[in-house]
């Protein structure tokens, strides 16, 4: 296979060697900021700042996760009552159905993304994801049990009626999946909190998942490392940045072997089947809903789709690595450079 790494990807290439899969993480030596963690979401979430009022900050990120937690109650896809899930339970809806402004926003930006990655992302994916958690446990996969659930899968059965914020489910059996976005959502959303009480030097880390406001003092930025397709190495990428988010999605650790081939438990909606090519991705955004999102659908896209599918997005710098006959190969989006010399700097 042929792979599309221009001139730009290969020095960055050899520049990421330089320097040194699936976490991004913070590097920076936090002996002068507050850190608080909870657990959230399915992962841990920490909150780190350069704040001189202790109790300030304990009051606002007492609302920043109290706010995660909201947005977990109306996004998660474990909660039986979550807001989610009751939507999804009603399928086929016999006329649009009203839901928060919360869960609007997130189906609306994952719709956006649904389109620019050509299918790649998709939020109705939950019934595919039910059924390949359970091939998971069990080992081995049912393919006829696939093309049974893709009846119910598809962008083109949700439709979003934005004069109302009401939702409609075309067909039965349909489960929103926001696994994919969620997390960068309450990120966003706990950042906002922060700066509501004028907490504007920040960072809120999800399992990975970062997003940061303006640098420490005298810092030029959040220092942020970058892992390769094995986690357990040094960082490969290591930025400052502020302003922005990132967010990287892979699978190093989830994963299902059947008849000598290797699934993700990254699903790829249009074909119903986990990618079979091994990746680690890394994307820059301004908004961690953004880079969420886009983290996926590049995981889904590879090296071959992806260079296309970003020419139409100046907003979204990504890398990756992806394995080719075993051996690690990297990738980089053109924008790639000039976007951190954007948001961040070197010391």
């Amino acid at each position: 296979m042929t792979l599309p790494f221009s001139n730009a990807a290969v020095i960055w290439g050899a520049f990421l060697v330089a320097l040194s899969a699936t976490a991004s993480h913070l590097c920076a030596d936090e002996a002068s900021l507050l850190t608080v963690s909870q657990p959230h979401m399915g992962t841990i979430v920490r909150i780190v700042a350069d704040c001189e009022d202790a109790q300030l900050f304990q009051k606002a990120t007492d609302e920043a996760f109290a706010r995660i937690r909201e947005i977990e109650q109306i996004c998660s896809d474990y909660r039986s009552d979550s807001e989610v899930l009751l939507l999804s339970a009603k399928s086929p809806t016999s006329e649009p159905i009203s839901v928060s402004d919360d869960l609007w926003n997130v189906l609306n930006q994952a719709h956006a993304v649904n389109r620019a990655s050509h299918g790649a992302f998709d939020v109705t994916v939950g019934p595919l994801t039910k059924e390949w958690r359970r091939f998971r446990r069990r080992g081995q996969l049912d393919p006829m049990r696939i093309e049974e659930v893709r009846t119910s899968v598809g962008a083109q059965h949700m439709t979003l009626d934005e004069k109302q914020h009401a939702v409609s489910l075309a067909v039965g059996d349909m489960r929103i999946d926001l696994g994919g976005i969620a997390k960068g959502y309450a990120i966003d959303g706990a950042i906002e909190v922060l700066t509501k009480h004028g907490i504007t030097r920040a960072l809120v880390d999800a399992g990975g998942d970062i997003a940061v406001t303006g640098a420490p003092r005298g810092e030029p930025g959040w220092r942020v490392g970058i892992a390769g397709l094995d986690p357990k190495q040094p960082p490969i990428l290591v930025a400052y940045l502020s302003g922005c988010a990132v967010a990287t999605s892979g699978d190093a650790f989830q994963f299902l072997e059947h008849d000598g081939k290797r699934y993700s438990h990254i699903l790829d909606p249009r074909t119903g089947y986990g990618v079979d090519h091994r990746a680690t991705v890394t994307v820059f955004a301004k908004t961690a809903t953004e880079a969420d999102a886009w983290a996926s659908a590049i995981c889904v896209l590879g090296p071959v789709q992806t260079p296309k599918v970003l020419k139409q997005e100046p907003g979204i710098a990504a890398w990756m690595e992806v394995l080719v006959d075993e051996k690690p190969i990297t990738w980089a989006s053109k924008n790639l450079g000039t976007w951190l010399s954007e948001h961040s700097q070197k010391k």
